[in-house]
C-alpha cells in the first residue's frame, strides 16, 4: 500500500494538500539556478487556503507548452537536478535527494530531451550500465532487454548506439527509462524529431502501462494535438500554467475544435491580463472553513490567493490539513485522521542505518568502471592520447633537448700551413713538427666542422654573417714558439709567449653553443698536450693546471689504491678518437664529484621535471575532458537522476585514472631509463611512487578545473 504524499504550495508549512499517485509536491516554490532565473514564476498562497489535488493512480499527464516555457526546468526540479531558493518539493513521499526518497534513484524513470547515451556503447552495454545502477541483476537485465528489444522493434543488441538512426536512438533512450519498471515515469519531449509512426507507438505504450502497470507518466511536449491521449494535460506558457484538465473537457469548456485553439485563446487572455487570470482555470480549491460542504467535482475559479498561478486541483479522498498540535497530519474526507508515519512506502533504498553508511554499491561501481574503461578502449583518439602522447613527448625531449649540437662550423686560420686547402699531415709519436695540426686533430669531429680561411678578416666575416660559430688563429711560428715556451719557462720573452698562443673569437649570441665550444677547445688542448708529453716520455702532469680536487666519495682509499682514483676517471673525459696513454701517466684536473659526473648531461638534469610534467598534465587533461564529455553528452545528468552520487562518479574516475596513470608511468620510465639511458641512481620504487603521487595531484587539479 503506497502512501499518500503531501503537495505543498504555501510558504506556511501548515498549509498543505494531498497528491497521491505522482507524489509531486511543492511548498512556496521558487526555483533556483546559480546565475539565471527560471523561465516560470510561482507565487505563494495565503495561509487560509487549502489546495488539494487528486490524480488517478492510473494516469498519464501531459505538460504542453512552447520551447523555453519552463517544462524542462520544472521536471529538473522534480527529479532533483535543480534546487529551490524557497519552498519545498516532495516526490514519492520525500524530498528529492534525501535518503530513502528514491529520487534521484530507481523509483523514477527519466528520459531527457537529448539522447543522453554514450555512442560507443552497444544497446546491450547501455542497458547493462543503467540496469546495474538501478540494482538489477544481470539475469533480470537480460530478460528485460529481450522484452524491450521486441516491444520497441530495436535492432540487434550488439549494435553501437552511434550507428543507429535518430528514431532508433530515441527508442533506446526510451527503453532505458523503462528498464527498471519505475513507479513514476518522466519523459521530457520524447517525440521530438521522430516519425509519426514511432510517435504513435510511444503514446500507445504509455497508455498501455498506465492502464495495466499501475504507473504514473508525466510527459512534456510542444505538439499539442498528440497530447489528446493523455488523461490530463497542462498548458504552460511563459512559466505559468494556464489550464489543467482533460483534453475533451478543455475543448468543451472553451468551445474549440482543437487544443491549438484552446491554447491560443488562453495565451491571448494571459497577454491581456498578465497578473490576474481567474477565468482560465477550473479548480477545487477548498478553504478550511468550507471543507465540510465542498462537493466533489464542483468547479471553483482560481484566484490570486490560490498560490501557484494557473494551477488546477482536483478534490482528493485523502488530503493534508493543518493540525495545531502535531503540525501536518493526514485526514480522509470523512474526517478520520491518520498519521503520516502510519503509511508505508514501496522503496527499496529505504534501508537501515547501516545501509545509510554505505557510500556506494557494487552494482554502481561495476557500471561506472566498465563505462570508463570501455569509453577509453573504444576511442582510438583517447587511447593514442593516453599512451602514445607521453611516449612521443619523451622521444622528442630526449632527441632534441640536452644533447650536444653537431655540425658546428669553426673557422681555422693556420699560418703554419702554406695553403688553406692543404690538409694537416699525420704526425708520428713525439713529433714537434706542425703542432697546430696535431692540436686540430683533437677537436671533436662529431661536433665541429673545420673551415679553413687564409686571413683572419675572412674568418671573422664568416662569423658575422652566421656561417661560423668561432675562429681559431695560429701564428706562423706557433710550433717553435710553443716548444721554446715549454723549454725556457720563466725566461721566455714576450714575443715567444705571443707567438705560442692560440687566439679564439667566439659567437656568444647563443650562450649554450658558445660555452660548449669554449669547453671543447680547452679540453682538446689539454688532451693534446698530455699525449704529446706522454709520447716523449715526459710527465703529463706538466700540462695540467696545478689544482687537484680530492674525491670525498667512500670509494677512495689513500692506502690501498695504487692507482689514484682521478686517473681512472680521466678516461671518461677523453674524446673517443684519442688514443689514451697508460694510466700511470694520466692526470686530471678534478677528481670524481661527490654527486653527478664530470661531464654532466642537461638531459639527466631536466628529465625528472619532464617526467612529472608529462604525467601531471596528462592526468589533468584526461580527467577534466572525461567529465566534460559526459556532461556535454547528457550522460552525467542522466546517471545522477538514476541515483549515482557525485562521490561515486569521482571515485570511479579516480580508480580508472589510477590504472591508466600506472601504465603511463611505466611507459615514460621505460623509455627514459632503458631506451635513452637517462641515469637513475636512486631507488626506482621511490621514483614510481613520486610519479604516481604527482599524477594524483593532476587528477585533483583536473576535477577542480571541471568544477570551475
Amino acid at each position: 500500500m503506497r502512501a499518500s504524499i503531501p503537495l505543498y504550495f504555501s510558504k506556511n508549512p501548515s498549509v498543505s494538500a494531498g497528491f497521491e499517485p505522482t507524489n509531486i509536491a511543492s511548498k512556496g516554490l521558487n526555483p533556483q539556478t546559480p546565475s539565471h532565473p527560471l523561465p516560470f514564476r510561482l507565487q505563494p498562497c495565503s495561509t487560509n487556503q487549502l489546495q488539494c489535488r487528486k490524480l488517478l493512480r492510473v494516469l498519464s499527464y501531459g505538460l504542453l507548452g512552447a520551447s523555453g516555457c519552463g517544462k524542462t526546468t520544472l521536471l529538473s526540479c522534480i527529479v532533483g537536478r535543480r534546487r529551490l531558493n524557497t519552498g519545498e518539493i516532495h516526490v514519492l513521499g520525500g524530498k528529492p535527494g534525501t535518503k530513502g526518497s528514491g529520487v534521484p534513484g530507481k523509483r523514477v524513470g527519466y528520459m531527457p530531451q537529448e539522447i543522453a547515451l554514450y555512442g560507443e556503447f552497444s544497446i546491450k552495454e547501455t542497458m547493462m550500465y543503467f540496469g546495474w545502477i538501478f540494482g538489477m541483476s544481470t539475469q533480470e537485465i537480460c530478460e528485460r532487454l529481450n522484452f524491450l528489444l521486441n516491444f520497441l522493434d530495436l535492432p540487434s543488441e550488439n549494435r553501437l548506439v552511434k550507428n543507429l538512426s535518430g528514431g532508433q536512438q530515441r527508442r533506446v533512450s526510451f527503453s532505458v527509462a523503462l528498464m527498471h519498471d519505475p513507479e513514476l515515469l518522466i519523459l521530457d519531449e520524447p517525440t521530438v524529431g521522430v516519425d509519426p509512426l514511432l510517435r504513435q507507438s510511444i503514446w500507445n505504450h504509455l497508455v498501455q502501462i498506465t492502464k495495466d502497470g499501475n504507473k504514473t507518466v508525466i510527459i512534456t511536449t510542444h505538439y499539442i494535438e498528440e497530447a489528446r491521449q493523455a488523461h490530463t494535460i497542462g498548458l504552460m506558457r511563459s512559466g505559468r500554467l494556464l489550464a489543467e484538465e482533460s483534453p475533451q473537457r478543455l475543448l468543451t469548456i472553451y468551445s474549440c475544435q482543437s487544443l491549438e485553439e484552446v491554447f491560443l485563446k488562453l495565451s491571448r487572455k494571459q497577454g491581456n491580463s498578465n497578473t490576474n487570470i481567474p477565468e482560465l482555470n477550473f479548480s477545487n480549491n477548498i478553504s478550511l472553513a468550507s471543507l465540510n460542504w465542498a462537493r466533489k467535482g464542483d468547479p471553483v475559479y482560481v484566484t490570486e490567493e490560490s498560490g501557484v498561478v494557473g494551477l488546477n486541483f482536483h478534490q482528493s479522498k485523502e488530503v493534508l490539513i493543518q493540525d495545531n498540535a502535531n503540525g501536518v497530519g493526514r485526514y480522509e474526507m470523512n474526517g478520520k485522521a491518520h498519521g503520516i508515519g502510519e503509511s508505508t512506502m514501496d522503496c527499496d533504498d529505504c534501508g537501515s542505518f547501516a545501509d545509510c553508511c554505505n557510500l556506494t554499491t557494487p552494482g554502481k561501481m561495476k557500471a561506472l568502471l566498465q563505462k570508463n574503461f570501455l569509453r577509453m578502449w573504444r576511442n582510438v583518439g583517447v587511447m593514442l592520447f593516453i599512451f602514445a602522447l607521453p611516449v612521443m613527448q619523451v622521444i622528442l625531449f630526449c632527441l632534441a633537448i640536452g644533447r650536444d649540437p653537431s655540425g658546428l662550423h669553426l673557422g681555422i686560420v693556420n699560418h703554419e700551413l702554406n695553403s688553406t686547402t692543404q690538409d694537416c699531415p699525420v704526425m708520428g709519436n713525439c713529433s714537434f713538427h706542425l703542432l697546430s695540426c696535431q692540436y686540430l686533430q683533437y677537436l671533436k669531429n662529431s661536433t665541429i666542422i673545420k673551415d679553413y680561411y687564409d686571413t683572419t678578416e675572412n674568418a671573422l666575416d664568416a662569423v658575422r654573417s652566421g656561417n661560423a660559430w668561432g675562429v681559431l688563429y695560429f701564428t706562423e711560428n706557433f710550433t717553435d714558439a710553443l716548444v721554446a715556451r715549454m723549454g725556457l719557462g720563466q725566461y721566455a720573452d714576450e714575443e715567444t709567449l705571443d707567438q705560442s698562443e692560440i687566439r679564439v673569437w667566439l659567437d656568444m649570441s647563443n650562450q649554450q653553443i658558445g660555452l660548449m665550444l669554449n669547453r671543447d677547445i680547452q679540453f682538446s688542448y689539454r688532451d693534446f698536450a698530455q699525449n704529446l708529453l706522454e709520447s716523449c716520455e715526459y710527465n703529463p702532469k706538466l700540462a695540467d693546471i696545478p689544482i687537484q680536487q680530492e674525491d670525498a666519495g667512500p670509494q677512495h682509499s689513500e692506502q690501498n689504491d695504487e692507482e689514484p682514483r682521478h686517473i681512472k676517471a680521466n678516461y671518461e673525459l677523453r674524446p673517443r678518437d684519442v688514443i689514451r696513454p697508460p694510466k700511470r701517466y694520466e692526470a686530471n684536473l678534478f677528481e670524481n664529484p661527490i654527486y653527478g659526473s664530470n661531464e654532466p648531461s642537461f638531459t639527466d638534469f631536466v628529465a625528472p621535471g619532464v617526467i612529472l610534467t608529462i604525467v601531471f598534465f596528462l592526468a589533468v587533461a584526461l580527467t577534466s575532458s572525461a567529465l566534460i564529455i559526459e556532461r556535454t553528452e547528457g550522460l552525467l545528468d542522466r546517471s545522477w537522476v538514476a541515483g549515482v552520487t557525485p562521490f561515486e562518479i569521482l571515485f570511479s574516475h579516480v580508480m580508472t585514472q589510477f590504472v591508466v596513470m600506472c601504465g603511463q608511468t611505466a611507459l615514460v620510465l621505460i623509455f627514459m631509463i632503458l631506451v635513452f639511458g637517462v641515469q637513475c641512481k636512486g631507488d626506482i620504487v621511490s621514483v614510481v611512487v613520486l610519479t604516481i603521487l604527482q599524477g594524483l595531484c593532476g587528477m585533483c587539479f583536473g576535477k577542480f578545473t571541471y568544477t570551475t
